[in-house]
């Protein structure tokens, strides 16, 4: 796989090179995709995986409190992590150039790592009973959902603006 994606760097003869209103789009919307998604899920998954194992330590022992949710999250976050870098250091340099030949196979790949990340996202509703804390929760429990919900909420809309409105130029 890193072979594939070292050939990303080398664009050869085969560079696609963009008007400069639509390389400039590229830019910023890779920058928002960035700032907004990347660096947040960065910071908000290790907070949800810390929270979900305090609940899962304190409420071992109650049936309706979340069992897994944390080594669940880590899995995606660990998962998610490396789908950016590639993003990040291969891929988003490659579009902001105009892209090459490989950009269309690469943009595939990222795509079908999303719908990866839909299936995480049903078993992380799952996990969470659907975001909706049972009666008696207490606050750490609340905000663990509430969450999860979040990154739920993000990651959705993270993937629909990479999948539409960027991916989508380079197919």
């Amino acid at each position: 796989m890193l072979e594939t994606w070292a050939l990303l760097r080398d664009f050869g003869p085969h560079a696609v090179h963009s008007p400069p209103d639509e390389a400039r789009e590229i830019r910023e919307l890779i920058a928002h995709i960035i700032e907004r998604y990347h660096e947040v899920h960065r910071a908000e998954f290790p907070q949800a995986i810390a929270l979900a194992r305090k609940v899962e330590g304190v409420h071992r022992d109650v049936a309706e409190a979340p069992h897994g949710l944390a080594d669940h999250l880590q899995l995606m976050f660990d998962d998610l992590d490396a789908h950016q870098r590639r993003e990040e250091l291969v891929l988003f340099p490659t579009l902001e150039a105009g892209g090459c030949s490989v950009a269309r196979f690469a943009s595939h790949r990222m795509m079908a790592d999303h719908r990866d990340v839909e299936r995480q996202l049903a078993t992380l509703r799952k996990l969470a009973g659907n975001y909706q804390p049972p009666a008696g929760a207490c606050r750490t429990w609340r905000a663990l959902l509430e969450s999860c919900r979040k990154l739920d909420d993000d990651l959705t809309e993270h993937m629909r603006l990479e999948d539409e409105d960027l991916f989508s130029r380079f197919l």
